[in-house]
């Protein structure tokens, strides 16, 4: 029986390593782990460490490592099969029906990875021989000594067209099962297969269980246009779901479990070559931007990778374009660190040049997500105008949009902002909003109306509402949700009335809240807050304005947009008020403000007139 790496993926989650070897092993927790005598060797003190959340075992006084399989296949002398049969009766799993295709396709692959074993072996003794002088001396000027060529399978494939293919034909291979395989290339014009590699370093590609499903390459002759070299996608070999080196990878986690390592994602094979060395767990992907399927598979192993990228724009670059892939993916637990190297610097150079140490160091300074995420929105553009600072804004919401996760999208959200805050200071004139300090802040608003004092300015205040900061409250009121997109606009500015503004700083603190009201319970919380009466002027007011979004027939998503236009050039407002305040009293800026002011006049003439909607519906 045959199972594909889904099922053994849900199988090892499903049970906890510390309970499967519980029963054979007496384990005693110590910290994020669990300790205890050998079961491979006679001990007096415990070498024995189990991590359930990196999910194997390692023996430090046998070396061995494996996972809740290969445990029972130790100890209990059990198949692999029998391993799994009997775990997935434990976690209540449905054994995969025999589908005779499948077990066609699968001793295939087994044919084939017999053929990839054999040519790795023939590439490793042809580093060895003459032809491979110019490889053995690039790994001499690398720093790559012989004793360490055996340990990553390193080898070399001659300049010669039908070499490897002349030794495994002579083995009983076909031809057609190594074009399969991907190690031989079948001309589009007709013609023999020849080798896919020649004049290469070659470095064995191994799956996630230690086999051999691929190659790559680097070329000998700098004239070639290929640098690198991977074989193609085939029965073995699925290049988006694969990472160069991570068996070793977890091999290193495993004697370092204590240490409670991150692992590392670098760029190249020579690069994961230095760290393993350094005895850092790093891995690559195949010579491509990370996808999906390797992220998956990183977080299964640590839950927060480290993505090493050179610290040049190019670095940069690649840098941002896995936080583009897997920011919709990110979950509580679930992210990734960045460590920027000096420009120009792979960990291979570091390691060469000062030393496992100086790596270790490099490769422990890393950033944050966010940090890194904040950064990329940051330079995209000079933020030397309101208009950029807005966008810079906007941009930082609809980023932490994208991530599924609701909760940690509100996290990002707030901690985005925050670093905006810090990154453009308010100016002196407006108190910066902070969470339960004074009118901005998230505490309850007073009440008006409690005494003789506080209904005369409450009537006061009815009778300054202007009908259209009234409509915007009015729709959010009536639609909650609208705000969720302005909520720290709503908080700085209100509705563009101070009337309102007890009324716009309970609504922020509701929706912050998580509270899910809708709007016949809102208003009930807000009578019983003591905005009733507030609430039944706003709607008197709101029905002079003809805002077309509180039309009764209003389909809800043209409603929402009309609102959020409206809001927008409210705040535009406010917006221009700071600007005028910087630009009042520069030299040389009269044009400037004479233009801001004609703007902000414009803008309010149309705010009170009621033109505003005419506007915002051209938009």
């Amino acid at each position: 029986m045959r199972f594909d790496e889904r099922f053994i993926d849900e199988l090892k989650a499903r049970l906890r390593p510390s309970d499967v070897i519980g029963r054979t092993v007496k384990l005693k927790r110590q910290g994020r782990e669990y300790v205890g005598l050998s079961p491979f060797s006679k001990e007096k003190s415990p070498s024995f460490f189990v991590n359930d959340d990196k999910g194997f075992f390692h023996d430090f006084s046998s070396g061995k490592h494996g996972d809740i399989i290969s445990f029972l296949q130790e100890t209990e002398r059990l198949s692999f099969v029998e391993a799994v049969q009997r775990l997935a009766g434990e976690a209540g799993m449905q054994l995969p029906a025999e589908d005779p295709r499948e077990a066609e396709r699968e001793q295939k692959r087994a044919g084939l990875s017999d053929w990839m074993e054999l040519a790795q072996k023939w590439f490793a003794a042809n580093l060895r021989r003459t032809p491979g002088k110019a490889a053995r001396e690039y790994l001499d000027k690398r720093g790559l000594p012989e004793d360490q060529w055996e340990r990553f399978g390193l080898g070399y494939a001659p300049n010669d067209r039908e070499g490897l293919k002349q030794a495994l034909v002579q083995r009983g291979a076909k031809p057609a099962e190594l074009v399969e395989a991907g190690l031989l290339i079948s001309p589009e014009s007709g013609g023999q297969p020849y080798d896919r590699f020649r004049d290469r370093l070659m470095f064995p590609i191994l799956d996630a269980r230690g086999r051999i499903v691929s190659f790559g390459g680097r070329a000998m002759n700098p004239d070639d246009r290929a640098k690198y070299l991977n074989g193609p996608e085939s029965p073995l070999f699925h290049k988006g779901a694969t990472l160069y080196g991570l068996p070793e990878a977890r091999r290193i986690l495993g004697a370092e479990s204590k240490n409670d390592q991150a692992i590392i994602v670098v760029e190249g094979y020579m690069d994961v070559i230095a760290c393993q060395r350094a005895g850092l767990p790093a891995v690559a992907p195949m010579g491509t931007a990370l996808t999906e399927e390797q992220m998956e598979r990183l977080w299964r192993v640590s839950h927060e990778p480290i993505l090493c990228f050179d610290g040049d724009a190019a670095g940069l670059r690649a840098a941002y374009r896995a936080i583009e892939r897997s920011l919709p993916l990110l979950k509580p637990g679930r992210s990734f660190r960045f460590a920027l190297l000096g420009a120009g610097q792979d960990p291979d150079d570091i390691l060469r040049d000062k030393g496992a140490p100086a790596l270790r160091q490099a490769l422990a300074e890393t950033h944050g997500f966010a940090e890194v995420l904040f950064r990329r929105e940051q330079d995209l553009e000079p933020l030397d105008t309101p208009e950029r600072k807005a966008g810079f804004k906007a941009r930082l919401r609809n980023t932490a949009s994208a991530i599924q996760d609701k909760d940690l999208a509100e996290q990002y959200r707030r901690d985005l902002f925050d670093r905006f805050d810090a990154l453009f200071p308010r100016s002196p004139q407006r108190a910066p909003w902070t969470p339960g300090q004074g009118r901005r802040g998230f505490g309850p608003p007073p009440k008006l109306g409690q005494t003789a004092e506080g209904a005369q300015a409450m009537q006061s205040l009815f009778r300054a509402i202007e009908p259209v900061p009234a409509a915007l409250a009015h729709g959010a009121i009536d639609d909650p949700e609208r705000m969720d997109d302005h909520l720290e606009e709503i908080a700085a500015h209100g509705f563009g009335d101070k009337g309102l503004d007890g009324l716009a700083q309970e609504l922020v603190r509701l929706r912050l809240s998580g509270h899910s009201l809708d709007s016949a319970a809102l208003r009930r919380h807000l009578a019983q807050s003591g905005h009733d009466a507030l609430v039944r002027e706003v709607e008197k007011a709101a029905a002079k304005s003809g805002a077309p979004f509180l039309a009764a027939n209003a389909p809800l998503a043209e409603a929402r947009v009309r609102w959020s236009q409206a809001f927008d050039a409210s705040t535009r407002v406010a917006a221009l008020e700071d600007a005028l305040a910087h630009a009042r009293d520069v030299p040389g800026q009269d044009e400037a403000f004479r233009r801001l002011k004609a703007e902000r006049d414009a803008l309010r003439r149309a705010i009170k007139a009621g033109t505003i909607w005419e506007d915002s519906a051209g938009t």
